[in-house]
C-alpha cells in the first residue's frame, strides 16, 4: 500500500493517540472474542472488513475504526466499548501503516481514505458473537 491513499490521522511512524468522533469512532472488543467478531466480519465481507487495529500487549484489544459520528446510532451489547463524541475526550491509538509500533498493529490493511469497517455490520456481528444463548 502506497502512503499516498492513507488517511492523514494515520502517522507515519510509531504510534499516536487520534481523538475518536473526529476521523473515526472505534468499537472495540477484547481477546478472543475481538479476534472472533474479526474472523466472522472477515468471512462476510471477503477479507476486507476495513480498518482494524489490535493491541498485542495487556487486554489484547481490537479496535474495529467505523464513520465518525456513527457509533451511537447502535445500542451495542456489553463486551463492546463504544468510543465517538462524548462529553469528555476519548482517545485511540493509531499504527503506522509500518515498522516499529508495538504495543499496536493493523490487523488488516491500514485504511485507506473514507473507508471503515460497515457500523451496520459490525453491529450485527458482535451481536450474534457476544449475545447468544448458551446451550
Amino acid at each position: 500500500m502506497t502512503t499516498e491513499n492513507l488517511p492523514d490521522w494515520v502517522p507515519a511512524s510509531g504510534h499516536q493517540l487520534r481523538l475518536t468522533g473526529v476521523h473515526f469512532d472505534a468499537i472495540r472488543v477484547r481477546g478472543v472474542r475481538g479476534e472472533a467478531v474479526l474472523h466472522h466480519l472477515a468471512t462476510l465481507t471477503d477479507g476486507a472488513p476495513g480498518p482494524v487495529v489490535r493491541e498485542v500487549a495487556g487486554g489484547r484489544w481490537t479496535y474495529f475504526l467505523i464513520p465518525p459520528e456513527t457509533s451511537y446510532d447502535f445500542d451495542w451489547p456489553p463486551g463492546a466499548t463504544c468510543f465517538g463524541p462524548a462529553a469528555r475526550d476519548q482517545y485511540v491509538g493509531i499504527p503506522a501503516p509500518h515498522g516499529n509500533t508495538y504495543p499496536l498493529h493493523w490487523r488488516c490493511d491500514p485504511p485507506v481514505e473514507g473507508k471503515f469497517v460497515d457500523p451496520e455490520l459490525l453491529h450485527m456481528v458482535i451481536t450474534a458473537q457476544l449475545c447468544r444463548e448458551p446451550w
